[in-house]
């Protein structure tokens, strides 16, 4: 049959004249550019530009001159040898002779090029001849190839001049994307991203930066790691860092250079995402789409040549040796298979890292931007999952963003072969195809649906999550882990219900995909028995060879589609994301007088820009420098917004607020990086010891710091929990004093230490080292308002009185209000002194250290001294049996997966039998009449097809039914574990951790895990059918099977999870202290922090790659050389000894066998690497849980406790076996009904009391009576559910006031309203809309901290219960609100045992009883009366303390 191609072969006799005239005009460009170029240089020669242009990557151009030094000798040669040796026209002559001039001019040109000129990047020009010089040896090649087949090829020269034509312009194609020329860089760094990185290890030159072309092509780089990986576990210090152009910083920059915003507004399209994306990491993926192309042209050779193959070994010989020259050309082509295979997957993990790094810097950078009243819409937790899910999708989204062309291609280039074996009959195998296709696009939409409603549904529950895990102390203390555990798992049931529907939705993709090649096979077969084209068994092996290779991707579309549709939705999320508004920069405007310091006019502000009553109205005020100003009003008055309005925080609706001079801000609630104490203090800026030391002195840290373990190299947990409340206030104190600014503000910073200490840091701060300096305080404690020189006083978000302690004493109600309630709670502690507030002054220094009783988080596995805050555990060499052991129990005991194998088993022996039919059945050449009939060769393969598609999907069902039930089972498990584990495990454990395990982990649990492990199944079942089938025509392919471990990519991938959580808790840390970064203009660096962690996240990834390629590599070429030696012994058997078409299907089937036995390899390396998320989350399983929630045998009445009397027996208390005693033998009673105030320095054992009665620490020895009950013998829930307490820190929950004050859901609305009236919120509920279903942001950042306590009063007054404990409950309100919350509990709690520990004499001095304890002993207990009457008692030193320092500030205002 005629080639249909024919018509576009040139006759060869023009072939050379082209590329005689082609050499001629490249050589007449480059001898005119030459000159030019020489002039131009004479006339601008510069010293600076020869030194610069050295940093020229010298072994690519060495190799590039070098390749055309060689290619003008390889001419010249060929030019001599066709003048003596052959016959040749003389265009060919001149042909030869003119390339070998040309490519000696070109390596001059070049030469000159690297050393004499600054040019960095390769002439356009070059690339363009480079380029053209490949097609036209490529065309040169067919054409040779085509006359061979003919038999009308002249001399062998022609073919080997074509050969070395085309790799050679395979290389200088390369060349021209492999390496990019570092001027562009270089002109790309000369704007620094971070001011504090200018100067990083840039010069460092990496193992894969040094590599030289073998090095690159062999991935022999990565030998030195893997051996060492074969040697020892590898660790971080280990692995080599990326190259400096593959750094978050530099792609990064480059990132932001190529995204186009719209004019006016800061919107991007998902397109636009995407083309940023490309042009950042563009030569990565087109070096991985060159490879992909090679490969996918590579891959089709050998079934062209299948045909002739099988004729060759029945006997059918064209000339001598042709069944060498066969070999040659299956094995070269098999070569390139390997070599583009791997580095097209090398280049496209490549691409993906830059991608994600691009997009974690960028999600970062928009969330330390984002306003408070623009994360109402984006919590934490869902910001996290862009970063952690979303972003990590496209890292996974390079190995499928080719296979859409590639499909595409191969379909193309099958059908091409599928003609030329099987003539018209081929034609029905492209509408098969299409209808294919269209068969699946309703699952590709329905995929589209589901995968984003996955995507916000898991949003919803990671949002929770967060929030939940940031207070468990608050939900164990309550009794509510549960309550919140169940809302979780909800959530879970919800997004569980669009997974089920997605991962089923994608087996019955997966089934029809699978089953395609069989139905294509099937029609085209069929169709050639309809029109009577004779079959024989060289054209079908051909056709079945061509099938075999369209598998792979048709195989993989399925997934191909769902990567797709998951990118689409992730990038969708991703720009809306960035679509958010920004935080206005124009909101503080810049003050050029020197004389003020802060200016304010006419501003109206607003958290909620759609609420019609503003947060903050017609604010006006000016400050001076050097003044100092408070701000004092009731709880919710508008204070805190006030600060945030000046640092900008808050919306502005109009008016002016001008600052002058740099600021630092103090929050109200302490906001405390993981790390040390210095680092904290220092806060990036360089230490300089002298004044480090006088801000530690001011802020009374020296003591602290000398009991902790380390000193200031101490490290913090997160959120500061081995810190008690004053240090934190302290430390961030001290941090804002460090910096040095111009303005100071500081939100109510006293709140949390208490009297003296409160006092000590006012005058050694405020009035001490800041008397120079601008500073404006928020503070409830009236005592210290007479120092200032301005007072606002808020209500209702207005400055009602403005003005000095004296001058607004008399002119307004609200100020007296709150100076009323501060000489009414004097007067309180005066009654009780009975006229000793003149008693001398006590002169103590304060003992607030953070003793063991503050650190809470301390392991109890830990010896003394140890960090809190570990390393993140890791287990060391290959993932343990016992991992995949309790993973495949998870789902019905494991009794699917042998159902599974068999199912893949039958689908194999059934795949191989239609193959063999087909082979069997048909004839070697036309003139052998067929055993069967056409009809029954196509019913029984259509039988076989038919079958072999019924187990396709049963497996894919079982597949998806069996990952599901394990998913659901692990998280379940995961979350019960953790809600269940002492606070001693979250005290240890950053959130950033667990978090990583409940998105990251849990999405590849979800959607990666059940292919990776069908997948390698498949591959298995496979190689071993492959294996099979040629066994019987040559045994000596096991040699393939020879072991080659690379144990550096497990431990490489370990490392890669465990970099994974740091980046994750400092995402969470940072946003929930964005208000503090951006106070102290900190966001660059905190920028570069991210980037260095996104930087070590990526080095370890790129290297695992890397060791994987290298060992898929190595396997793969093991597997060639066995290929071509089997095809070597059956082409030098004697003819007859080897049955050619069984001989040509053990052929057709070993051609898959390298990319399979290196897609085992891979894909088993993944799948360990995926089965890390699941060891990490066995971790958390086998985590140990707290006592029994509830213990039937001994659960107490419901009415218990009915007397509230707590009877304490030689209590002792530690944190931990090796940790030294916190309480040492307490013995007391809380008698039943009365008020217990407990007092005592910081450090002293109160918080641990408190604690013990809740069993939130469990008693080494003693025992606790509440009502005669023992309350180590009753469960955990029932002890908390009875007790009642109002934490030290506020907490709120997002959702709505109802569900705040009632969460288990147990009182009615009239109750609820009671309570709220009660606490004195019900007027503020009432203004809101909604009333009880007002919405409650996360963490409740909508009310001021005032609030949440009081709504944390609601609680415990709606719950009612006979023990009530007040930790600091008062400390974030105004001493008015605190008296009216004491009568509160005077009168709804007379009957009541209240239990309080607090800052402010005042809340305890009229309790029944006072217990005061000193270094975890009782030093006092007994009324307040009677210790008040002995002068030489610790109590009343506190008091006279107490009276004697607010007293005197009030002397001093008269």
């Amino acid at each position: 049959m005629e080639n249909p191609l024919d018509f576009l072969l040139i006759q060869p006799i023009y072939l050379p004249l082209l590329s005689f005239f082609l050499n001629l005009v490249l050589l007449l460009i480059l001898s005119v550019s030459w000159v030019y170029n020489k002039s131009v240089a004479c006339e601008n020669s510069d010293g600076f530009m020869k030194k610069r242009s050295t940093k020229m990557s010298s072994t690519f151009s060495k190799l590039v001159v070098m390749s055309c030094v060689s290619l003008s000798v390889f001419y010249s040669v060929l030019s001599l040898l066709s003048c003596v040796r052959w016959h040749s026209n003389v265009w060919t002559f001149f042909d030869l002779l003119l390339a070998a001039l040309t490519w000696g001019t070109i390596s001059m040109y070049l030469r000159g090029l690297y050393t004499d000129s600054h040019e960095q990047k390769l002439p356009y020009l070059l690339r363009i001849w480079w380029v053209l010089y490949l097609l036209i040896s490529c065309y040169r090649l067919v054409v040779d190839f085509v006359l061979y087949r003919k038999q009308e090829l002249v001399s062998v020269h022609n073919v080997v001049s074509e050969l070395v034509g085309v790799c050679a312009g395979l290389f200088l194609c390369c060349s021209c994307l492999w390496k990019r020329g570092e001027g562009e860089r270089t002109n790309l760094l000369e704007e620094p991203l971070l001011i504090e990185n200018e100067v990083c290890d840039d010069e460092v030159t990496t193992p894969f930066a040094k590599a030289g072309f073998l090095s690159l092509m062999s991935f022999s780089w990565m030998s030195p790691l893997v051996t060492l990986g074969n040697e020892k576990i590898i660790d971080s210090k280990d692995v080599p860092q990326v190259d400096n152009s593959d750094r978050a910083e530099n792609l990064f920059r480059v990132f932001r250079s190529k995204l186009e915003w719209d004019d006016g507004e800061r919107r991007i399209t998902t397109f636009k995402l995407v083309k940023a994306l490309f042009l950042t990491v563009w030569r990565d993926i087109l070096l991985s789409f060159l490879f992909a192309f090679v490969y996918t042209m590579s891959c089709y050779v050998a079934p062209y040549l299948m045909d002739s193959f099988v004729q060759y070994l029945n006997g059918e010989r064209q000339y001598k040796y042709q069944g060498y020259v066969l070999v040659t050309i299956f094995f070269v082509a098999k070569l390139v298979e390997c070599q583009t295979r791997r580095h097209w997957f090398f280049r496209g993990g490549k691409a993906g890292l830059g991608m994600k790094a691009v997009l974690v810097s960028m999600i970062y950078e928009k969330g330390l931007t984002l306003p408070c009243h623009s994360k109402q819409g984006q919590t934490s937790g869902e910001i996290i999952n862009l970063m952690a899910v979303d972003a990590d999708r496209l890292n996974a989204f390079t190995w499928f963003m080719h296979d859409p062309w590639i499909l595409v291609l191969q379909v193309s280039l099958a059908l091409w072969i599928l003609y030329k074996s099987l003539g018209l009959g081929s034609v029905a195998a492209f509408p098969a195809f299409i209808l294919v296709m269209l068969a699946n696009y309703p699952f590709a939409k329905l995929e589209d649906k589901f995968q984003s409603n996955l995507m916000k549904s898991k949003d919803n529950r990671m949002k929770k999550t967060s929030e939940v895990l940031l207070n468990m102390r608050i939900l164990k203390l309550q009794g509510w882990e549960m309550k919140f555990l169940s809302k979780i798992l909800d959530l879970r049931h919800v997004e569980a219900g669009w997974l089920k529907k997605f991962v089923y939705n994608s087996a019955a993709m997966s089934s029809v995909l699978w089953t395609a090649p069989s139905f294509i096979s099937a029609t085209a077969f069929g169709a050639c028995v309809l029109l009577k084209i004779p079959l024989e068994s060289g054209k079908i092996l051909a056709a079945l060879a061509t099938f075999r290779i369209l598998q792979s991707p048709i195989y993989k579309l399925p997934e191909t589609i769902s990567m797709f549709v998951q990118v689409k939705v992730s990038l969708g999320r991703i720009a809306s994301f960035l679509c958010l508004d920004d935080l206005e920069k124009d909101v503080v405007e810049r003050l050029t007088s020197r004389s003020l310091a802060l200016e304010v006019r006419n501003g109206y502000f607003s958290w909620d820009e759609s609420s019609s009553i503003p947060t903050l109205r017609d604010v006006s005020f000016e400050v001076s420098q050097g003044m100092n100003v408070a701000v004092c009003g009731t709880v919710g008055s508008g204070k805190s917004s006030l600060l945030s309005s000046i640092l900008g925080e808050v919306p502005k609706i109009s008016g002016t607020v001008k600052v002058c001079g740099r600021k630092a801000y103090v929050a109200q609630s302490p906001w405390i990086q993981s790390g040390k104490v210095e680092d904290n203090i220092l806060f990036g800026q360089p230490m300089e010891r002298e004044w480090y030391e006088r801000v530690l002195e001011a802020c009374s840290l020296n003591k602290d710091l000398e009991l902790l373990p380390f000193h200031d190299q101490t490290v913090i947990g997160e959120r500061g929990i081995n810190l008690s409340g004053g240090q934190k206030q302290r430390i961030q104190i001290a941090r804002a004093l460090y910096q040095n600014a111009d303005i100071y503000l500081f939100d109510d910073p006293f709140s949390a230490v208490d009297a003296h200490t409160g006092s000590h840091l006012f005058n050694e701060v405020i009035l001490g080292i800041l008397k120079d300096k601008t500073v404006i305080y928020v503070t409830h404690q009236v005592e210290f308002l007479p120092e200032a020189d301005l007072i606002l006083v808020m209500k209702d978000g207005k400055i009602t009185q403005a003005g000095r302690y004296n001058e607004i004493l008399d002119s307004g109600t609200d100020f007296m209000e709150l100076v009323g309630a501060h000489t009414d709670a004097l007067a309180t502690v005066d009654t009780y002194e009975q006229g000793c507030a003149s008693s001398e002054s006590t002169t103590n220094k304060e003992k607030e250290a953070p003793s063991d009783e503050e650190k809470l988080e301390k392991d109890s596995g830990k010896p003394r001294g140890g960090q809190l805050v570990q390393q993140e555990e890791r287990e060391k060499g290959k993932v343990g049996f016992t991992v995949y052991k309790k993973y495949m129990a998870l789902a019905y005991g494991g009794a699917v997966i042998p159902i599974i194998l068999l199912v893949q088993i039958l689908f194999q022996i059934l795949n191989i039998g239609s193959n063999y039919w087909m082979t069997w059945v048909t004839p070697v050449s036309k003139d052998v009449e067929p055993p069967v009939s056409g009809f029954t060769l196509i019913l029984v393969y259509v039988l076989l097809a038919i079958a072999s598609s019924l187990c396709i999907l049963f497996r894919a069902l079982l597949v998806s039914m069996t990952g599901f039930k394990m998913a659901t089972e692990l998280f379940t498990q995961m979350h019960l574990r953790v809600f269940r584990a002492s606070m001693s495990f979250f005290d240890v454990t950053p959130m950033g951790r667990i978090l990583n395990r409940a998105s990251t982990d849990q999405s590849v649990v979800d959607l990666r895990l059940p292919g990776q492990f069908a997948y390698v199944a498949i591959a298995a079942i496979n190689i071993l059918g492959i294996m099979g089938v040629m066994i019987q025509v040559a045994w000596q392919v096991l040699i393939i099977f020879i072991p080659v471990v690379a144990a550096s990519a497990w431990e490489l991938a370990r490392l890669a999870g465990i970099s994974r959580s740091p980046l994750v808790h400092h995402f969470s840390e940072t946003l929930s202290g964005v208000t503090t970064i951006r106070s102290f203009d900190q966001e660059p660096r905190f920028l570069g922090d991210i980037m260095k962690l996104n930087d070590c996240l990526s080095r370890l990834r790129f290297h695992s790659t890397g060791a994987m390629e290298w060992l898929c590599f190595r396997l793969e070429l093991l597997s060639t050389i066995a290929f071509a030696l089997s095809l070597v012994i059956v082409v030098s058997a004697p003819e007859g000894t080897v049955n050619p078409s069984f001989a040509g299907l053990a052929i057709t089937y070993a051609l898959n066998l390298n990319s399979l036995q290196s897609t085992l390899v891979w894909t088993l390396c993944d799948l360990e690497n995926k089965m890390i998320s699941v060891e990490r989350m066995l971790q958390y399983i086998d985590i140990p849980s707290e006592p029994s929630l509830v213990i039937e045998s001994t659960r107490p009445e419901k009415s218990w406790p009915s007397r509230g009397e707590i009877t304490i027996s030689n209590l002792q208390v530690r944190y931990g076996p090796h940790l030294p005693m916190v309480l040492h033998g307490l013995t007391c009673t809380f008698p039943g009904g009365l008020k217990t105030g407990i007092v005592g320095r910081t450090g002293c054992g109160k918080s641990t009391l408190i604690q013990t009665l809740f069993r939130i620490v469990e008693p080494t020895a003693g025992e606790i009576r509440i009502d005669g009950i023992d309350i180590l013998t009753i469960g955990l829930h029932d002890l908390r559910s009875r007790l009642s307490i109002i934490p030290q820190d506020p907490t709120m929950f997002e959702g709505t006031v109802r569900s705040n004050l009632d969460p288990l859901e147990e009182y009615s609305d009239d109750q609820i309203w009671e309570a709220l009236d009660k606490c004195q919120l019900g007027d503020e509920v009432r203004k809101k809309e909604l009333k009880l279903d007002s919405t409650v942001s996360e963490n409740g950042q909508n009310w001021s901290v005032g609030q949440r306590q009081l709504v944390c009063l609601g609680r415990v007054l709606l719950k009612r219960s006979k023990v009530l404990v007040l930790d600091e409950a008062t400390a974030s309100v105004d001493t008015a609100t605190d008296n009216l919350i004491q009568e509160t509990l005077r009168q709804h709690f007379r009957d009541c045992t209240v239990i309080t520990i607090a800052h402010r004499i005042s809340s305890v001095i009229d309790s029944d009883m006072v217990l005061l304890l000193d270094q975890g002993l009782i030093k006092e207990h007994d009324s307040p009366g009677r210790l008040l009457e002995d002068k030489s008692s610790y109590f009343s030193k506190l008091v006279a303390e107490y009276t004697t320092s607010s007293e005197s500030k009030f002397n001093r205002s008269c």
